[in-house]
């Protein structure tokens, strides 16, 4: 035995020779899939090109250059005819038999192996080869494949042998080491019983190098399931599942069902019809072709898979679905730029899940804008095409209320509509999309998705999404009246009217027919319109020109007017016949600009209201949309109405600002007036250059403008006609802008001021109630005081009580003696004017009171801060020797907000009373501008000075004065109570400290305090008995109640004096004193009363 490629382990080893080659083993047993296939009823068309119309995973079975994709696959049609053959696909019984000589080789040149079949049920044989080994050794030990050839022959009931199987499908090449098996199939077609023969065809081996051998073991006789399914298309498959995981998908391209077609038309190879003569209602032999109105037609009338048992045939209109095909199968651009055609509509669907009759009737009307209904008794279509108008309509045979319009809102149309179709090349769904770039740059993009139902052309996707997007913003109107049955009866849907409605045109253009003949016709009534000035206007003739009458046939037909007088139009030319009287009439005229047309619509619903009237449902029509969508073509327009002449634009624009009231809250709004003729404005407005507010006003000849502030407003108004049309130009109330104040005027001043003294310390302070609303509602009532008793102005004055509400009339106030000063602020802190100190308007904004002579008082403390020049301690606030007075400290040139100043003297009484506190308060509010030192202009020019409007007068500071009091002695560890603002009050206190708190709401403005204190007064009191006292005959004692501030004065009255009596007085002193009766020299019992008066209650 020689190894080759033997030798030793290690390097420089023996042996010598290459690698011996061995071929790979690649023959494997085949296994097929069989597959049966419904593609839909029959009979279709079948395959559109072969194989090249099969696909699996989407791939073709063969390729458009006529190579296949894919190997050992066949197939077999069948397009559902009812007589059609089985496909042997579905075996229902296979039955394994022995071959003879079973496990023993054929030999070359022999009689081969033999089986005969006699079972007459036997559809076909599989023929079962086995190589045990397929291979050949060279020499060199190298292993090659190698191949065999056999011959199948079948003998039909003892006649000759005929080969069915040989060659290239009978060869087996490749190399196995191992038994290889391969089913041979024979369908049998012939006369039984039924002999198979099998041969070797290759040359015996005759070496042991090649090893060639081949056996016939066993075989299965094969019964088919014998059901051809008459009626159904069928597609059988045998496919090598070697070439596919999985049993693959799979697509086929067919033509579809075959329908019956008009007689008059031939099919042409786009599958559409086209036609030569006329048609006379008698359908022919049904053909494949994709005209949806014809496949609508077969699944209608169809008893096996349509409404065939529902319908009768002879009760359908056959010349409606012939008018929808001959505009379906009509040639229009595909829409792929290259100038290339297709029809308008075709039909290529595959319906294959039950659904409900009505669903699929209009989903297959769909497909070529086509609506179902019954007439008479008989269903007919009509579809959405270019057509005549076939009534006419005018308020003369309308009922009330006349017509009425709707329309959809603009933002819920769609500006984007995108169409899935079926797209052949990918053979899968694919997506156009149709974009109306106006509406969507001034909607924003509404997207409509659609599913363009039985559509596989790009081209009519398009035409789809373009229709709806026409339908959907241009003919968006809808119109419903009702009218007698004399027209309702006849009018029927997707038929065209026209309508000459003269609340839309403007004018009277219909009506009734009193005479006429063929070139004359006199009309109901020449009336046309009322113009501005309330006069009737006549119906007047106009140079192009057409009259339209309903016939006695209920046809329209329309001719030209060569003149018009009285309500009698002569005709240019003549009807064919003349119309009977009270048929309808429609003047439309076409001149440039000022023409008035009827308006065209498209029916689409026809209701039986009550046996006599019907009600209509129509859409907007414009027959140029067919050519716009298909070959954009721009639309014509078609003038309805001479009410787009553009209205005059208002006059006598007028604004006024208006305070209201909104919740509680004062505003502001602009009232905007004008004169005009037009029911209906428009105005638009702006504040400076912000973005236009605009609004509509209708029946009014105002508009307010709510909640305005100060600023420039832009304010623009505009007439609008009754069709909606705008005038061309605008008014404004001001040009080029109305300025508004908003509440930034100061409120008026306060009147009515008068002052009723309560007691010794207070008053109530009355005033006539404010008139603007900013006021009442959120704004105050300023009150000041003043010690000033002439010329005192606001800025003199200071708090003397917390701000009244707007709306009050009323506060009480503090009895003091000088000048009372009000104002009123409104809800945005706005001061109502200060005019100056010598002005008469100043007379109703304060009161000046000199206090009456009050009781008998004891002053026993005059606190003066001025005349030491305020040398208490100081916080923010400083003496200014040049104003000798007590200003607000200034910081980087900037009065403080607030600064307090503690008074140097305090007012120790030794005892607690109760004390009279009047403040002493004289101050001035001033501009640091104000000032000579800060002024560098002329003073000619110092606006303050001259009382013209110049500088502010300041008015934003305040000085009040507080005090704090105890009753123990200070000199020890007082408790003091915390410190009040006071003006005149009374108080009860040892001792009494004082402050004063300075306030500026406005750092350029300061406060010269130049008088500063307080005065403390003891009320005049008297205590007294009325009881009398029995004093014995020595000296009393009596002691006050509360003792006074001083030694008061006693008068002592007897009750039961006697002759010779008196009394004396002794040691009187403010806490009391002692008294003897005597008669003579001693001293006797007596009963008197007795009063002490003085100042001042001491409190226990």
């Amino acid at each position: 035995m020689k190894i080759i490629g033997s030798g030793g382990g290690g390097k420089g080893g023996g042996g010598g020779g290459g690698t011996p080659h061995e071929e790979k083993d690649n023959l494997d047993s085949k296994t097929f899939a069989r597959i049966l296939d419904l593609i839909g009823e029959g009979e279709i068309g079948g395959l559109v090109d072969g194989a090249k119309s099969i696909f699996f995973n989407n791939t073709p079975l063969q390729a458009a250059n006529g190579s296949f994709n894919f190997k050992d696959v066949t197939f077999e049609t069948r397009t559902g005819t009812s007589s059609q053959t089985v496909i042997p696909v579905t075996r229902n019984v296979a039955t394994t038999k022995a071959a003879p000589s079973a496990g023993t080789a054929i030999p070359a040149g022999s009689a081969g192996r033999v089986i005969q079949i006699t079972d007459s049920d036997v559809d076909a044989v599989s023929l079962q080869i086995t190589v045990p080994a397929l291979q050949q050794f060279s020499d060199e030990g190298d292993i090659f494949g190698t191949s065999i050839e056999i011959a199948i022959q079948v003998q039909y009931s003892g006649g000759g042998y005929q080969t069915v199987l040989s060659g290239s499908q009978a060869k087996i090449a490749g190399r196995t080491p191992d038994p290889y098996v391969r089913d041979y199939l024979v369908n049998l077609n012939g006369a039984f019983p039924v002999n198979i023969k099998v041969q070797r065809i290759t040359a015996d081996s005759t070496s042991s190098k090649l090893q060639n051998e081949i056996q016939f073991n066993s075989y299965v006789e094969i019964k088919y399931d014998q059901r051809s399914y008459s009626n159904s298309a069928l597609i059988g498959l045998k496919v090598d599942a070697e070439q596919f995981s999985s049993i693959p998908s799979r697509k086929y391209l067919v033509k579809g069902i075959k329908v019956k077609i008009p007689h008059n038309a031939t099919v042409r190879a786009d599958g559409s019809l086209e036609y030569t003569g006329t048609f006379n209602g008698t359908l022919g032999a049904a053909q494949f072709t994709n005209d949806p109105a014809w496949c609508l037609y077969d699944l209608i009338t169809s008893s096996r898979y349509g409404l065939g048992s529902h319908v009768i045939e002879t009760e359908i209109d056959k010349f409606s679905f012939y008018a929808a095909s001959v505009y379906c199968s009509q040639q229009v651009d595909d829409g792929t730029g290259t100038g290339g055609t297709e029809p308008r509509f075709t039909c290529n669907v595959n319906i294959n899940n039950q659904q409900e009759a009505y669903n699929v009737v209009n989903q297959m009307c769909s497909v070529f804008r086509a609506m179902p209904y019954y007439e008479a008794g008989n269903l007919t279509i009509t579809q959405d095409s270019p057509k005549d108008a076939s009534y006419l309509f005018t308020l003369a045979n309308v009922l009330e209320p006349g017509f009425t319009y709707s329309n959809s809102s603009q933002r819920q149309r769609p500006t984007v509509v995108v169409a899935k179709y079926l797209d052949l090349e990918l053979r899968d769904v694919n997506y156009v999309e149709e974009i109306d770039t106006a509406n969507q740059a001034r909607y924003g993009s509404v997207i409509k998705n659609i599913n363009a139902f039985a559509c596989t052309s790009r081209g009519q996707a398009a035409r789809l999404a373009k229709w709806l997007l026409y339908m959907s913003n241009v003919e968006r109107e809808v119109v419903s009246f009702t009218t007698s049955i004399d027209a309702g009866a006849v009018v029927r849907p997707g038929q065209i009217i026209e309508i000459a409605d003269p609340v839309r045109s403007g004018e009277r253009r219909g009506g009734r027919i009193k005479s006429a003949t063929t070139n004359t016709v006199t009309i109901d009534s020449s009336f046309a319109k009322v113009d501005d000035n309330g006069n009737d206007v006549e119906l007047a003739f106009v140079i192009n020109s057409t009259l339209s009458c309903v016939l006695p046939d209920g046809s329209i037909e329309t001719v030209t007017v060569s003149g018009l007088n009285n309500g009698v139009f002569s005709l240019g030319q003549h009807f064919s016949t003349a119309p009977n009287p009270n048929s309808v009439w429609i003047y439309q005229t076409f001149e440039f600009s000022t023409g008035i047309a009827a308006s065209t619509w498209r029916v689409l619903e026809v209701q039986e209201q009550d046996r006599t009237n019907y009600v209509v449902t129509a859409s907007e029509y414009n027959s140029g949309k067919y050519n716009h969508i298909e070959s954009g073509i721009t639309l014509p327009v078609r003038d309805i109405t001479n009410l787009d002449i553009p209205p005059e634009a208002p006059s006598n624009v007028t604004a006024t600002e208006v305070i209201y009231e909104n919740t509680g809250i004062a505003r502001v709004k602009i009232v905007v007036s004008w004169t005009s003729t037009s029911d209906t404005h428009y105005i638009r407005y702006r504040l400076e250059n912000g973005n236009f507010v605009s609004r509509t006003v209708d029946n009014s000849k105002s508009y307010e403008i709510l909640d305005t502030i100060a600023g420039n407003y832009q304010i623009e108004v505009y007439s609008v006609s009754s069709s909606g049309l705008r005038s061309s130009t605008f008014n404004t109330p001001q040009s080029p802008f109305f300025v508004a104040a908003g509440k930034t005027d100061p409120p008026s001043n306060v009147s009515g001021v008068s002052l009723l003294p309560i007691d010794e310390t207070s008053a109530i302070l009355s005033w006539n109630r404010a008139t603007e609303l900013d006021v009442l509602l959120g704004g105050k009532t300023l009150i000041r005081h003043s010690s000033k008793t002439t010329g005192a102005q606001w800025k003199d004055g200071q708090n003397i009580v917390v701000a009244a509400a707007g709306n009050q009339t009323q506060k009480i106030v503090p009895l003091l003696e000088g000048t009372y000063l009000i104002k009123f602020e409104d809800d945005g802190g706005r001061e109502s004017p200060s005019p100056g100190s010598q002005d008469s308007a100043w007379n109703n904004t304060r009161i000046t009171t000199n206090l009456p002579a009050p009781s008998e008082r004891l002053l026993v403390g005059n606190v003066d801060e001025h005349t030491a020049n305020f040398t208490g301690s100081k916080t923010n606030t400083v003496y200014d020797s040049s104003l000798d007075a007590l200003t607000l400290a200034i910081t980087n040139n900037a009065v403080s907000t607030t600064g307090e100043y503690v008074f140097a003297n305090s007012v120790d009484l030794t005892q607690p009373y109760d004390v009279n506190l009047r403040k002493v308060l004289e101050a001035s509010s001033f501009n640091l501008d104000n000032l000579w030192d800060d002024r560098v202009d002329l003073v000619d020019d110092w606006g303050y000075i001259d009382q013209i409007g110049g500088l502010t007068e300041a008015t934003k500071c305040n000085a009040a004065v507080y005090v704090r009091s105890t009753n123990d002695n200070p000199s020890g560890s007082p408790t003091w109570s915390a410190y009040k603002e006071f003006s005149n009050v009374l108080i009860t206190g040892r001792a009494f400290q004082f402050k004063a708190i300075l306030t500026s709401n406005d750092t350029n403005q300061n406060i010269a305090v130049t008088q500063l204190g307080a005065k403390l007064e003891l009320q005049g009191r008297t205590e007294s008995i009325s009881t009398p006292v029995t004093t014995g005959s020595s000296q009393y004692s009596v002691s006050f109640t509360n003792p006074f501030k001083q030694t008061p004065t006693v008068v002592v009255t007897p009750t039961n004096q006697q002759s010779g009596d008196f009394h004396e007085l002794a040691n009187i002193s403010r806490t009391g004193f002692q008294v003897t009766f005597k008669n003579g020299s001693s001293a006797v019992a007596r009963s008197f009363v007795w009063a002490a008066s003085g100042f001042g209650k001491e409190v226990t």
